[in-house]
C-alpha cells in the first residue's frame, strides 16, 4: 500500500525547489552542489529532510538530470546525503552557515574533507605498516624511485599531486593487500570529482611533502614503527590545515 504523503514534507520540498537558480551552460558538478548548498541553507533544511527529486532539481537548474545525479552521487560518497529509491535523497549531514565568517559552501567542503579524512586515516596508516613488513626488494626500489620523482617535481614548484599519487599507489601495491588501494581511491574519488582545489588550495598538504623521503626510507628498511609514525604525522598536518579553515574568523 502506498504510504500517505507528509504534507509538511511535501510543502518543504516544493518550497526548497523554488529557490534554485538557473545555472549557465557548462556548469560543473561543483556548481550544482554550490546551488544546492545555498538552497539548503536558505530553506533551513536539516538532517533527515528530503531534497527535491532529481528531475525537479534538473529542471529548475536548467541542466540535464545526469549532471544532477553525478553531483548527488559525489555527495553520497562524502556522507552528506543518503539516497534511496523509495525515500528519495535525504540530508545526512548539516549544510548550514552557522558561522557567519565562513561561507556555507566552504564550511561544507571542509567538513566533508574531515569525514573522508577520518575514514582514510586508519587505512593509510595500516597500509604503510604492511608495506614496511611485506615489501619486496622490487617494491622498495619502486617506492624509492617514486619519492625521488615526487621531490624533483616538488622542488620545481610545479603540480606535485600526480607524482604524490604515484608514490602512494606504490605503497598500496607493496602492502600485499590490493583492497587498501581500492578503498582509499574510492574514498577520495567522490571528493576529487567535485573539488579540484579543496578549500581553494590546489596543493592541500604541501607542507607534508618533505616527510615523504623519510617515509619511503622507513618502508624500504622495514621499519614499521617509524613508517606508521611518519604517516600519522603527515595525516595530522593535513587535518590541522583543514580545521584551521573551519576556525578562521574575520579580523
Amino acid at each position: 500500500m502506498t504510504q500517505p504523503t507528509n504534507p509538511n514534507q511535501q510543502t518543504q520540498t516544493q518550497a526548497a525547489g523554488e529557490t534554485l537558480e538557473i545555472l549557465p551552460p557548462g556548469s560543473t558538478s561543483r556548481d550544482v552542489l554550490d546551488a544546492l548548498s545555498r538552497m539548503i541553507d536558505r530553506e533551513g533544511l536539516r538532517i533527515g529532510d528530503r531534497l527535491p527529486p532529481e528531475v525537479d532539481i534538473a529542471r529548475r537548474l536548467g541542466i540535464g538530470r545526469a549532471k544532477v545525479r553525478e553531483a548527488l552521487t559525489s555527495w553520497q560518497s562524502m556522507g552528506i546525503v543518503v539516497r534511496n529509491k523509495k525515500a528519495g535523497t535525504r540530508l545526512a549531514a548539516e549544510v548550514a552557515a552557522n558561522a557567519i565568517h565562513l561561507p556555507v559552501t566552504m564550511k561544507l567542503e571542509a567538513e566533508s574533507l574531515l569525514r573522508t579524512h577520518a575514514v582514510r586515516r586508519p587505512l593509510e596508516v595500516e597500509a604503510v605498516r604492511l608495506a614496511a613488513r611485506n615489501r619486496s626488494p622490487q617494491d622498495a626500489a619502486i617506492i624509492t624511485t617514486r619519492v625521488s620523482e615526487l621531490m624533483q617535481v616538488y622542488g620545481s614548484n610545479t603540480d606535485w599531486r600526480p607524482a604524490d599519487d604515484l608514490f602512494h599507489r606504490a605503497i598500496y601495491e607493496a602492502c600485499g593487500n590490493p583492497l587498501f588501494g581500492q578503498l582509499i581511491q574510492q574514498i577520495q574519488q567522490g571528493f576529487k570529482e567535485v573539488y579540484e582545489a579543496p578549500l581553494g588550495k590546489p596543493h592541500l598538504g604541501h607542507e607534508t611533502i618533505p616527510l615523504h623521503p623519510p617515509l619511503a626510507q622507513a618502508i624500504a628498511e622495514g621499519n614499521e614503527a617509524e613508517a606508521t609514525r611518519l604517516m600519522d604525522e603527515i595525516l595530522s598536518i593535513v587535518e590541522a590545515e583543514i580545521r584551521q579553515v573551519l576556525e578562521t574568523k574575520n579580523d
